[in-house]
């Protein structure tokens, strides 16, 4: 197990915006809960299906993604350990989209019933899985901007700032170097671009000094420059605590 208690990063991923106290810390960690490793595009939730457990990524990276009638994938949203990766879910009667895992990884499963009591039970958890939610959508508004207005370059470049900057805030690597998880077809699905393109832009990119890569190990030599590329305001992650009554 990558943590001492396979909750741990939870509940630091919890804490980066709602301080909990050690009573609260204590009521997620005494949360019952199945460990399962999982290989690279094994299913944690499925669309169509009823929520019954909240996996919480201990290791390895997920991703949520819907699909057209014809299977075409746009992958929504990103999860790296410590995320829930079902709260959307927690009082919903069917999942209306996937997350599959991106990479091998652990996962420990939460009945959903027990994440419901706690937050019925605890006011100070309930807040912060709720603001977590909140967090949630508004990385997902800024991912329908980046699709729908952004350019392919500015596209690419957000998607690896924003990861460069959710893998630093939980102290997994620097913001400016680490292992991408994502294939450049995933990356296509992520931004609405084809594989090809992709491709083409990250050469585009390395030949400019805008990326440095080696094998999976992606950099940024000039951090500044590459979020003004990207126009990429940390704003929208909300990596602050948060003023919550």
């Amino acid at each position: 197990m990558s943590a001492s208690h396979p909750l741990d990063l939870l509940v630091q991923s919890l804490s980066l915006r709602v301080p909990l106290s050690g009573t609260a810390r204590d009521a997620i960690l005494a949360l019952p809960f199945t460990f399962r490793s999982l290989e690279s595009s094994t299913y944690i939730v499925r669309e169509g299906q009823p929520p019954e457990q909240c996996g919480v990524l201990v290791s390895g990276f997920a991703y949520r993604q819907k699909t057209t009638c014809e299977g075409a994938r746009q992958i929504i949203a990103l999860h790296l350990p410590g995320d829930a990766v079902d709260f959307q879910h927690l009082f919903l009667s069917i999942s209306d989209h996937s997350v599959q895992m991106l990479t091998a990884g652990e996962v420990a499963f939460v009945p959903r019933s027990a994440l419901q009591a706690l937050v019925r039970s605890d006011p100070e958890v309930a807040k912060a899985i709720y603001t977590q939610i909140a967090v949630e959508a508004s990385i997902f508004r800024e991912w329908v901007l980046n699709v729908g207005r952004r350019q392919a370059r500015e596209r690419i470049a957000h998607v690896l700032c924003e990861l460069g900057s959710r893998l630093d805030a939980l102290g997994l690597a620097k913001r400016y170097g680490y292992e991408l998880p994502l294939t450049q077809e995933q990356i296509g699905d992520a931004v609405g671009l084809t594989q090809v393109h992709v491709n083409r832009t990250l050469k585009e990119m390395t030949d400019e000094g805008l990326i440095c890569r080696d094998k999976r190990r992606i950099s940024f030599p000039d951090w500044r420059r590459m979020c003004e590329i990207a126009g990429f305001n940390e704003r929208y992650l909300h990596m602050q605590p948060q003023m919550v009554g």
